[in-house]
């Protein structure tokens, strides 16, 4: 009888640890990869800020989706912005913060990953649209076809007008710091052939501002986060840095 007592026995503990994962995860103690740094006081610099959604989805061993490529995707490309512009964001620290959280307001520019576990409430709704239409910005990446849905119905809800619409190879936002070309555009990703970049646009219409930009099949976060290990293609992780460059600053431009 040892043997079968003590297979229940850590099937029963098994079980109670997924669950403390679980719960952990939704109260947003625990949910595996780099643990959270904490958010820094603001102090009006530009500081990159990672939306978090609830659960596990996406589960990986950097943690859930929209934990990936955390916290070193954001240390790289602030650094990279240092560099070459008179930004000043921050390097040594980042926000992690919820759909629903009123700060972030405060903060032009959000960067969010692997859409298709995104399931926001009513709340978090209402906050998401009242920041874009105020002017905000949102990056949506780590994106590909089998998330496409859920963002398309989600986004319904935050923006029930809005339209996907292409980037056209002339949108201002390809000429916002590098000029990136629709050759560049063209290029494959970390997910390979095809990549398509898909915005949504005030009032519907590509000449007017570009409020939130979906990296479609493509995880540029990930090319940011790996760019300084030798195993990524030189070509491929230059790409990625132009267009992060280019978001940031057409979204504080425009």
């Amino acid at each position: 009888m040892r043997g079968p007592r003590r297979y229940k026995r850590l099937i029963a503990l098994a079980l109670v640890g997924a669950a403390a994962v679980t719960l952990s995860a939704q109260q947003g103690i625990f949910v595996g990869g780099e643990p959270e740094e904490g958010n820094p006081t603001y102090d009006g610099r530009l500081t990159f800020t990672r939306l978090r959604y609830p659960g596990l989805g996406g589960l990986t061993e950097e943690g859930p989706g929209w934990k990936h490529d955390y916290p070193t995707a954001e240390r790289h490309l602030t650094k990279i912005l240092s560099q070459i512009s008179f930004l000043n964001p921050r390097q040594d620290s980042s926000n992690i913060l919820d759909f629903g959280d009123k700060e972030i307001m405060r903060h032009p520019i959000l960067y969010f990953s692997e859409p298709g576990y995104w399931q926001p409430t009513d709340d978090d709704v209402k906050n998401v649209h009242d920041y874009l239409v105020k002017g905000g910005f949102m990056i949506i990446d780590d994106f590909r076809v089998f998330h496409w849905p859920n963002l398309q119905e989600q986004m319904r809800r935050v923006l029930p007008d809005a339209q996907w619409l292409p980037v056209d190879p002339n949108s201002a936002v390809w000429d916002s710091f590098f000029r990136i070309d629709e050759e560049d555009l063209q290029r494959c990703g970390i997910y390979r052939c095809p990549v398509q970049y898909l915005g949504i646009f005030e009032n519907n219409d590509p000449t007017k501002r570009l409020m939130v930009i979906a990296n479609y099949n493509n995880d540029v976060g990930e090319s940011w986060e790996w760019s300084d290990q030798g195993f990524l293609p030189i070509d491929l992780t230059n790409e990625a840095y132009k267009l992060g460059v280019n978001y940031f600053m057409y979204a504080l431009t425009h």
